[in-house]
Order: C-alpha cells, then sequence, then structure tokens
C-alpha cells in the first residue's frame, strides 16, 4: 500500500492517494451533509418504508457498514466503497480495509455480503431475451452523478456473467477505449456483452458521441467475435434501446 496526502488540502478537505493492484485511487474526506438529513429520508427509515429494492446502492451500503467514525461520515465511506466496486468487483478485504474508515470488523462483513450476492447472481443465472432485461440489470446504476458505462457480459445461453463499470465520464470515442470494454468479457470467455450508459440529465436520447461509440464497439466486437447486442441510454424510470430502433 502507498499512501500520499495531496498537497492542497483544507481543514474541511483532505485528499488521500492510494494505490490498489495497478490502480490509483483518490479518497476524500470532506464535508459531510448525513446529520443534515432528515431522519425519514435515512436509509433504515427508507429500507422500512420501500423496501431494500427501493434503495440506492450507496444507501445499502452504508446499510451494510453501519457507521462512520470520527473521522469519516458513513456516506463517505460507502461512496467511496462504491467507487470501488464500480470499477473492480472482485475487491478483497484487505482492499476495503485500505478504504479510509473500514477497519477489520467492518470490511468482514462487507467482504461476507458482497460473496453471498456474487454466490446468488450466479445460481439464478440472469437470462437476457430483451432490452428490458438489460435495463433491469443496470438500473440501479441510474443514481451515479456522472455516466457510466457499463458491460454486461454473457454466455452463449445469454446468461449474465458478470457486470462491470467500464469507464466514467462523458461517452466519446477518446474517452470509450475499447481495451476496457472487452476486457472482463475476453477473461471470463464470454459470447456476447450489452452495454448501457445512464443519462443523468433524465433525457434518454442518444447524444451523437454515443451513436458514435456504439458503431465502434459493434466493429471491435465484430473481430473479436464478442455480439454487441444493444446499447441501452437508461434513467432509473426510463430507457432508450439502440436495437429497438434499428440502430444495430
Amino acid at each position: 500500500m502507498i499512501l500520499h496526502e495531496i498537497p492542497g488540502k483544507t481543514d474541511q478537505n483532505i485528499r488521500l492517494e492510494r494505490i490498489i493492484g495497478m490502480k490509483k485511487y483518490i479518497f476524500e474526506a470532506g464535508y459531510s451533509s448525513f446529520k443534515e438529513t432528515p431522519e425519514e429520508e435515512r436509509p433504515r427509515e427508507r429500507l422500512e418504508r420501500l423496501g431494500a429494492g427501493g434503495l440506492r446502492d450507496e444507501e445499502l451500503l452504508m446499510l451494510i457498514i453501519g457507521s462512520g467514525n470520527s473521522g469519516r461520515a458513513v456516506d463517505e465511506i460507502a461512496s467511496d466503497l462504491l467507487s470501488l466496486l464500480d470499477e473492480h468487483p472482485e475487491i478483497t478485504r484487505e482492499e476495503i480495509m485500505l478504504i479510509p474508515g473500514l477497519g477489520k470488523a467492518k470490511a468482514a462483513a462487507i467482504d461476507a455480503a458482497l460473496e453471498l450476492g456474487r454466490r446468488r447472481v450466479r445460481v439464478k443465472g440472469r437470462t437476457i431475451t430483451q432490452p428490458r432485461d438489460i435495463f433491469m440489470e443496470v438500473r440501479h446504476y441510474a443514481s451515479r452523478s456522472q455516466e457510466s458505462l457499463i458491460v454486461v457480459a454473457l454466455n452463449g445461453a445469454h446468461e449474465s456473467i458478470g457486470t462491470i463499470v467500464a469507464t466514467v465520464g462523458l461517452l466519446n470515442k477518446t474517452i470509450v477505449h475499447p481495451r476496457e470494454v472487452f476486457a472482463d468479457a475476453i477473461k471470463n470467455r464470454a459470447a456476447a456483452i450489452a452495454i448501457a450508459h445512464n443519462h443523468p440529465s433524465g433525457n434518454v436520447e442518444p447524444s451523437e458521441d454515443d451513436k458514435e461509440v456504439t458503431r465502434r464497439l459493434v466493429q471491435c466486437g465484430t473481430i473479436l467475435g464478442i455480439k454487441v447486442l444493444d446499447h441501452i441510454v437508461f434513467t432509473d424510470e426510463k430507457y432508450y434501446s439502440f436495437l429497438e430502433h434499428g440502430m444495430m
């Protein structure tokens, strides 16, 4: 582990750099509004009212983590953990402990919860038969504040065998590299993939960059022998399917 305090910090904003594997991550300890959140809008109360399915990913992680500490609020810790999980779904207990605010006990609980979730997903073998199935697979990513390109890898029976966030940021051919999109699919010997990305603006109409990125990935998939089945642009309530609009 390499830990550095980034120059230019203030009393309210401390940035920490940590190396996990070959990647560098920035954790930022700053102002948290969690204590100001009305009690009825906190994760536990929302869970009782809406059920687990009505909570955002970050809220589910907050419930697993339980509480923060004197240095960091629980929502800050959950946000960092969610960012790591988006990029590295198979995160280990040791890597979880590198997140400021997480010790052995909480890391063990998180590791156990993640493993149980992986086992249940593998047992179910969710099958993708139509664009709406892709939407339901990725819908929980709609709460992300930035556009995230999500890749769902599928086996020959079109069962989901893995979902990753390939890139974060506005989609264009400079940011979206085919290497990142197909890396996990190649490793898992996927027969096909479905791609999707959220539009935080609420408008699901694809941009010209969205269309160009799709054309490029379809071409790359043809060369690799991994078919790109569809591209879904989505919010938490609706989606736009390239396949349904004859654009694949």
